[in-house]
C-alpha cells in the first residue's frame, strides 16, 4: 500500500479529502494509481493520455461542446463557478418548488437529437419532451387575446377573429417566414461563418429577402392590426433583440414553430442540462463546479490552459470558452494584446436588454386560474415606445409587458402536489446605459408594480406565495458574469451577426474556441447548442499525447 505521505500529497494535488482518496485507492492495486489519479483529475500526467480540452462554463453551449469534444477523443474538463450545470439554464429549488432560471421551452428538437446521435446515443432515452399546443397566449389591455398554434387553419382563424382583413397578410407572412428559414436557419446556423466570404456569399439572398428591414417593419407591411403586428414581431425579445431594429430574417421563427412545434422538457431545461452532463461523464469527462477561471493563459500566441481564481494553473491543449464573449475577451484574455476584440471595441457593441425575473411558488393553487396556461404574454399599453425606453433610453418605465411561465400545469415535478410554480419575466434596460437603474434601490417598487398587473390575471396570488426569488440585471452580471447584466449577450443585429460576431475560432489566440450566445449563431437554446456543432467542424480531432493538434482547414483564418 502507498505510504501515508504519498496519499496526502496526491489528495492535496487533486483537491479532495485524504479520506475520500484513500477509499478510492483501497479497491485498486498500486499499479492502477496513475489511472485513478487521471480519472479523478486530468492534470495528473499519464503516458497514454489523450489531449486535454478545457471547457469554461457548463451552460448549454459548453455542455454541447464538451459532448462533441469527448466524441472527438479529448479528455474534457468542464469548469464552472456555479454549483450545478446549466448556466442560464440551471435551476434553484426552494421548499419543493423548482425554479428554472432561464430558458423554458425547447424548439427544433432535431438539434438535440443530432447532438445525441453524434455521441452514439438516443436523445429520447434521456429526455422526455411534451408538445405544447397552444404554444402561448398573447393578451392586451383591451381584453383581447391571441393563441399561437401549430395548425395553419387554426392560426388563420385566430387572425380572422382579431382582424378578418389580415388573413391574406398572414399567409404572405408565413411564406416570408419559410423563405427566411431556408436561408437563415438551414443555410447558416450550423455553418462556420468566420471567413468573411461566407457572409458575402449570402448578401444577394439577404437583399432579395429585404434583410435590411426590421421584423417589425415586415409585420407592418403584412398586417394592419397593431395587435397582430406585435404578435408576429416580438420573438427576437427572447434572444435579446429590439424588434424595431433586428433584421426581418428573424421572421423565420413563425415557420420554425409551425414546422417543429414548441415543446417542454419534463424536469425543465435543468433536466436537459443534467442529461448532457451525464453524457460527458460517461465519455470520461470531469466537472469541477464552484471553480472560477480568472485568466486564459497564452504562450507564444497559443492558448495553453487557464489560471483559476485560487491561483491554480491547469494545462490544456485547447480551450473552449462558453463564458460570454465579452467576458472572455475583456477579462479572461486581459493579459493578451488583442487586435479585434479590444476593450474599446467590446464597449462600443450593442448589448441585449436586461431581465427582471420574479420566481415564486404558490400554495394549493393548481386548480385555480384555469384560463392561465403554460405560457402567457401580457402586453402593456405601449409596444414601440416601450421598446425605445428599454433599448435606447435605458429607462425603467412604469408600464411593461410580462411573460408568465406556469410549468406546473405540464410538469408535476416542478412543485409539490397541488401547488404552482411561476416564473414572470419583464424586459428591462441593461446596466450599460447612462444613469442605469439602481436595482438595489428600485427592486421592491418594481416588483410591486409587476404584482399589481399580475393581480389582474392571477387574482389573489400574492397572499398564496410561499417561496420566491428575484433576479435583476445585477444578478445576471454577478451570477453569469454577463457584461452590463445583459440577458442574452450581444444584441442580434445584422452587423453583429455571422462574420461580424465574435468567431467560434478565436481571432486573437490559436487554440481558443468560443461557444454560446455571444458567438455564431447567437442566443436561444437552439443557437447555443448549434454553436457546438459549428465548433466541432473546426476543432481538430484529438492527436496523440505530445503532438500539437492541427487545426481543421475550416478553422484556418
Amino acid at each position: 500500500m502507498l505510504t501515508h505521505w504519498v496519499v496526502i500529497y496526491e489528495s492535496l494535488w487533486l483537491g479532495v479529502s485524504t479520506e475520500a482518496y484513500t477509499k478510492v485507492l483501497s479497491s485498486k492495486p498500486d499499479s492502477a494509481r496513475v489511472t485513478v489519479m487521471n480519472d479523478l483529475d486530468p492534470r495528473f500526467p499519464s503516458g497514454d493520455a489523450a489531449p486535454h480540452a478545457i471547457v469554461i462554463g457548463a451552460g448549454l453551449g459548453g455542455l454541447a461542446s464538451a459532448m462533441r469534444l469527448g466524441t472527438k477523443g479529448y479528455r474534457v474538463t468542464v469548469l464552472d463557478k456555479l454549483d450545478r450545470v446549466g448556466g442560464r439554464g440551471s435551476s434553484i429549488t426552494k421548499g419543493g418548488h423548482r425554479f428554472d432560471l432561464g430558458p423554458t421551452i425547447v424548439t427544433v428538437p432535431q438539434v438535440y437529437k443530432d447532438l445525441w446521435t453524434a455521441c452514439g446515443r438516443k436523445f429520447e432515452d434521456d429526455v422526455e419532451l411534451v408538445p405544447l399546443d397552444p404554444f402561448y397566449e398573447v393578451r392586451w389591455p383591451d381584453g383581447s387575446r391571441f393563441r399561437a398554434m401549430q395548425d395553419t387553419a387554426e392560426m388563420e382563424a385566430e387572425v380572422a377573429r382579431l382582424s378578418p382583413g389580415d388573413v391574406k397578410g398572414y399567409r404572405r407572412f408565413l411564406k416570408d417566414s419559410e423563405r427566411r428559414y431556408v436561408v437563415g436557419f438551414e443555410g447558416m446556423v450550423a455553418k462556420p461563418m468566420h471567413r468573411i466570404w461566407e457572409t458575402i456569399k449570402v448578401l444577394p439572398l439577404f437583399a432579395a429577402l429585404r434583410a435590411d428591414r426590421s421584423i417589425l417593419g415586415l409585420a407592418k407591411a403584412r398586417f394592419k392590426d397593431a395587435r397582430l403586428r406585435m404578435a408576429m414581431s416580438f420573438h427576437p425579445l427572447f434572444i435579446g433583440g429590439d424588434p424595431r431594429k433586428v433584421t426581418s430574417m428573424y421572421a423565420l421563427v413563425a415557420y420554425l414553430e409551425k414546422r417543429f412545434g414548441v415543446h417542454y422538457a419534463i424536469g425543465g431545461v435543468q433536466k436537459l442540462a443534467d442529461a448532457m452532463a451525464n453524457v460527458v461523464k460517461e465519455q470520461g469527462g470531469i466537472f469541477r463546479m464552484g471553480s472560477v477561471v480568472d485568466e486564459i493563459m497564452v504562450e507564444q500566441g497559443r492558448c495553453c490552459g487557464v489560471r483559476m481564481m485560487s491561483g491554480e494553473m491547469i494545462h490544456a491543449d485547447i480551450v473552449v470558452s462558453n463564458a460570454d464573449a465579452g467576458h472572455t475577451y475583456t477579462h479572461l484574455l486581459r493579459g493578451h494584446k488583442r487586435a479585434r476584440w479590444t476593450d474599446k471595441k467590446m464597449e462600443s457593441r450593442r448589448w441585449s436588454m436586461g431581465l427582471f425575473v420574479w420566481y415564486f411558488g404558490t400554495k394549493g393553487t393548481r386548480g385555480e386560474w384555469k384560463d392561465v396556461g403554460h405560457h402567457t404574454i401580457v402586453n402593456g399599453p405601449r409596444y414601440e415606445a416601450l421598446l425605445k425606453d428599454i433599448f435606447v433610453k435605458g429607462k425603467l418605465a412604469d408600464d411593461f409587458s410580462l411573460y408568465i411561465h406556469r410549468p406546473s400545469l405540464t410538469d408535476p415535478t416542478v412543485a409539490p402536489d397541488g401547488d404552482d410554480t411561476f416564473y414572470v419575466l419583464s424586459p428591462v434596460p441593461h446596466l450599460g446605459h447612462k444613469n442605469s437603474v439602481d436595482w438595489e434601490r428600485d427592486v421592491e417598487a418594481y416588483r410591486a408594480k409587476v404584482s399589481a398587473v399580475l393581480e389582474q390575471h392571477i387574482p389573489g396570488f400574492a397572499d398564496k406565495i410561499i417561496e420566491q426569488v428575484t433576479f435583476t440585471p445585477e444578478d445576471f452580471r454577478d451570477r453569469y458574469l454577463s457584461p452590463n447584466g445583459s440577458g442574452f449577450s450581444l444584441e442580434p443585429r445584422i452587423l453583429q451577426s455571422a462574420w461580424f460576431r465574435p468567431h467560434n475560432v478565436s481571432e486573437e489566440v490559436s487554440g481558443l474556441f468560443l461557444a454560446g450566445a455571444g458567438t455564431h449563431p447567437g442566443a436561444g437554446v437552439p443557437g447555443v447548442v448549434s454553436s457546438a456543432e459549428v465548433l466541432a467542424k473546426m476543432v481538430p480531432d484529438a492527436a496523440p499525447s505530445g503532438v500539437e493538434p492541427v487545426l481543421s482547414e475550416r478553422a484556418v483564418r
